[in-house]
Formats: structure tokens, C-alpha cells, sequence
């Protein structure tokens, strides 16, 4: 399929900041005196602050000192990414220009703050080169809700059914399909089950295969 829009999520599908993420949670939590682990960093994956706030809440207890501790995860995730620098995924740049040069749109969606986005995109060196980026804190729902994906299709004018959502997530995936628009998992840190699979329009492994797939010169099976 030719889309006129494709979607782009930003942690773990453009850049490598997953491990960054889920290490800054670890550190934040246990300097409050929390264990954090794996499994509940995968319920965070996808989600605005507030649903995270809920979520960890519901964990932890409401005496869970989300706020402190957000902060505390973003302050270390910063000297993380200061030190280590970040890392863009394999293809977006080629990708990026495909897209340009075929004239098809692109639009950032993303459950990050504003602010946290625009300093990650700036600093990978592609927030120039988005036509319209939106933010967790831009929308009401979470993933997987569609709103943020309607959101940046409405913006520029595009029909869902004319639009590609690319997706490292389980809750990206599902509003993806819950907004009607193809959705292309590129899975990052966990790998696609079953449900995975029934909500992804395709599966590919890296952003290098969109082309091909917009190019129809790639079978894909799910």
C-alpha cells in the first residue's frame, strides 16, 4: 500500500532510549525504596505520564511518590543520554528520505511530553523534518487509544485509511488498528506474541523494510 501520512513513534522505534528508560526507572525507584523490574517497565511502554502515574500507583500504592520519582527518572535518563548520546534506529534516516523524496507525508506521534520530545528529536537531528508532531501531553487518551494517531492525521488532512502508523509497542499497535490505519510493527525490546500479530497490518524488522514495503517490492507475512 502507498500511504500519504506515516506515523512515527518516537522511544524505541526512531531511537534506542527503551534501555535508557527502563534503567532510569530501575535507579528512580530504588533511590524512593522500590523494587522495580521488567515486568512492570512493560506496562509503562507506550503510555502518557498520567496513565503511568495510574499504573504505578496501582503497583506501588497511592503513597508512591510518582511525581519525585518521574522526575527523578527523567533527571537520570538525561545524564544517561548526555553521556552515551542517542542512538538513531537502523534505516530512519534512508527512510526519511524516501518518504521526501516521494512526497509522502510525516507526522510524530509520540506519548512523551512536548518538551521531552522536541529535545529528542533535536538532538537526533530530524525534528526539522517532521510536518506535524504530536504529544502525550497533547491529547487526553493514552495508548492504546487511537486519539493521538487521529490527532496528527487530522492535522494534516489525511484520511485513516490513507495513513501508516509505525510501531515498536503491544498499546501502539492497538491504536493503530483502533484508528483504522495500517499498522507496521517494528518490534524493539519484546517480541511480537500472538496478539501482537492479530492487531499489526504488517511485521517487519527494521525501518530499512518500510520502503520496501511502501514500494510493494517486500512480502511480509505475519
Amino acid at each position: 500500500m502507498r500511504p500519504e501520512l506515516v506515523i512515527f513513534d518516537m522511544d524505541g522505534l526512531m531511537f534506542d532510549t527503551e534501555r535508557v528508560y527502563y534503567e532510569a526507572w530501575e535507579q528512580a525507584a530504588k533511590f524512593y525504596g522500590y523494587e522495580f523490574n521488567w515486568d512492570i517497565y512493560i506496562q509503562l511502554v507506550a503510555r502518557n505520564s498520567r496513565t503511568i502515574g495510574m499504573i504505578l500507583r496501582k503497583i506501588y500504592g497511592e503513597d508512591f511518590p510518582y511525581e519525585e520519582a518521574s522526575q527523578k527518572k527523567r533527571e537520570l535518563a538525561d545524564q544517561i543520554l548526555e553521556k552515551q548520546g542517542i542512538t538513531k534506529k537502523a534505516g530512519l534516516m534512508e527512510l526519511l528520505d524516501f518518504l521526501e523524496a516521494e512526497g509522502i507525508s510525516k507526522a510524530v506521534a509520540t506519548s512523551s511530553t512536548r518538551e521531552k520530545a522536541l529535545a529528542y528529536l533535536s538532538l537526533g537531528g530530524v525534528k526539522e523534518r517532521f510536518d506535524h508532531i504530536v504529544c502525550g501531553s497533547d491529547v487526553v487518551e493514552s495508548k492504546p487509544n487511537p486519539e493521538i494517531f487521529q490527532v496528527a492525521a487530522q492535522a494534516l488532512q489525511k484520511i485513516p485509511e490513507k495513513c501508516m502508523v509505525l510501531e515498536d509497542s503491544k498499546m501502539g499497535i492497538k491504536a493503530a488498528k483502533a484508528a483504522g490505519m495500517y499498522g507496521v510493527l517494528i518490534p524493539d525490546l519484546v517480541k511480537a506474541d500472538d496478539e501482537m500479530r492479530e492487531d499489526a497490518s504488517f511485521i517487519v524488522s527494521s525501518l530499512h523494510e518500510v520502503i520496501d514495503l511502501i514500494k510493494n517490492e517486500k512480502q511480509v507475512v505475519k
